[in-house]
């Protein structure tokens, strides 16, 4: 069976170098992208609310914003979690949560990929990039476990290795790719929306 086409969600997380990873990965996707994308990158809680986001809107043809609590996920859209919260997946929507950090992250990985993984099932695209802890291990084991599709960014391309390296232990058959090909993979996996 084909993994092409069908996926609704991209949630994809990252830390210690994720901000050009994120601009390599964006950067190749189209607007048309049929499915809502989802980000959860460390961030110091005092961190500007916007700047990532301007950063990236730079970069991509995609729309980008600040996810905000029961935002509704639209195809085309790349949702950042803000400094300080948690954004939990929803069937079709978000859910922001000042809970507990998660292996001192707070927006979490695990938080994100988990709570992906129980509302999308296998329409769900986990990916886990650069970073210096193992957060997201755990939820892209979750990812797999529902039916979903795993990506981990090749450790040896990444600016720390070290949760692409935990994410594989958990997921070791996890398709594996350097940062400037996950683009065209999730695109493949995703498709995009015919022009009406």
């Amino acid at each position: 069976m084909s993994d092409a086409g069908g996926h609704d969600l991209v949630a994809i997380g990252t830390s210690w170098g994720g901000l050009d990873a994120l601009r390599t990965l964006l950067r190749g996707l189209p607007a048309s992208l049929d499915a809502a994308v989802v980000v959860a990158q460390h961030r110091a809680p005092g961190s500007h609310p916007t700047a990532l986001r301007d950063l990236l809107g730079a970069v991509t043809a995609m729309t980008v914003c600040e996810a905000g609590d029961k935002d509704e996920l639209r195809r085309g859209i790349v949702y950042l979690a803000a400094p300080d919260y948690h954004v939990l997946i929803e069937d079709g929507s978000i859910a922001l949560t000042v809970d507990a950090p998660v292996l001192y992250a707070r927006p979490s990985v695990d938080v994100l990929l988990e709570s992906a993984a129980e509302a999308y099932l296998d329409r769900c695209v986990g990916v886990v990039l650069t970073g210096a802890n193992d957060d997201g291990a755990r939820g892209l084991r979750r990812v797999a476990d529902h039916g979903g599709v795993t990506i981990v960014q090749d450790p040896a391309s990444a600016v720390r290795p070290e949760m692409p390296r935990a994410a594989l232990a958990a997921v070791p058959d996890a398709r594996v790719a350097p940062v400037d090909e996950i683009a065209a993979l999730v695109v493949e996996l995703c498709g995009e929306r015919v022009a009406a």
